[in-house]
């Protein structure tokens, strides 16, 4: 199971998110691309100094995991810097953070690092076990590029419309087709990386390990837009224009018909 090497990973996870403690959704945000990332830099290196059976394909998924959460907490922290109004937004999601008992961050602090590492795990099990490169590690890496790029340009697209006019929904390009397609590419990231594990899990461990944080990451991905959806609601329920193509465009999964996650009045 490798316990040893797991142990690190979410050693490696505390320290980064140690900046949940100044505002708690830093556990989940700008802590979690960069733990990603963290953990990611940790297994190349271990590779490079012997400690795991590395070839360069399993470098490439290392590499997937640095600028998923790079891309990913740089721009959360460069948004909310930049934009004042999703400043106020962010504030008025997560109340007074003062509240909020120092236990409570504790306990949160330490689920994200076992979060973390379980959803990094697809990749340090293969090296593990010492898989060799196969079709399905490559299948695995192709989704993920794919799902690094869609999240990519959903981001951008987004930002684009919002400069425009911030007081509407964002509907154009990928936003046509789906209306998270950020949470749909964050999916499709975590969707490769546990594909390219498949051939090589060994035991109900591993196994449980990689499905269980599979259906997490999917579940708060679901979580995510209903969230969104709910807020969205509040804020434009007088808007026709947005209420016709929230009701004819699937919320989180192109063509899967699931067009609402909150009950509509």
């Amino acid at each position: 199971m490798g316990w040893n090497y797991l142990g690190i990973f979410f050693a490696v996870s505390l320290v980064v998110c140690l900046c949940g403690f100044k505002k708690y959704v830093y556990f989940m945000s700008i802590g979690y691309g960069f733990s990603v990332a963290a953990i990611g830099v940790v297994m190349a290196i271990m590779g490079l100094a012997g400690s795991l059976p590395v070839q360069l394909p399993h470098y490439i998924l290392c590499a997937l995991m640095v600028v998923y959460g790079f891309r990913l907490s740089g721009f959360l922290l460069i948004r909310e810097i930049k934009n004042a109004a999703y400043r106020k937004t962010l504030a008025e999601a997560t109340g007074d953070e003062s509240k909020m008992p120092f236990f409570v961050k504790v306990a949160m602090w330490l689920t994200m690092g076992v979060l973390y590492t379980a959803q990094t795990s697809p990749v340090f099990f293969r090296l593990y076990n010492g898989g060799a490169v196969s079709v399905c590690m490559w299948i695995g890496i192709a989704i993920s590029i794919f799902g690094i790029a869609l999240e990519t340009a959903a981001d951008q697209q987004k930002s684009a419309q919002k400069a425009v006019n911030p007081n509407k929904v964002a509907m154009e390009g990928l936003y046509k087709i789906v209306r998270c397609p950020n949470y749909f590419g964050e999916i499709l990231f975590w969707t490769g990386l546990t594909v390219s594990s498949l051939d090589t899990l060994q035991g109900g461990g591993q196994w449980a390990t990689v499905i269980i944080a599979y259906i997490l990451i999917v579940f708060i991905m679901f979580n995510g837009a209903q969230r969104l959806e709910k807020r969205q609601m509040k804020r434009y329920a007088n808007d026709a224009e947005y209420k016709a193509y929230a009701d004819k465009t699937p919320i989180i999964i192109p063509l899967l018909p699931i067009y609402h996650l909150n009950k509509q009045n």
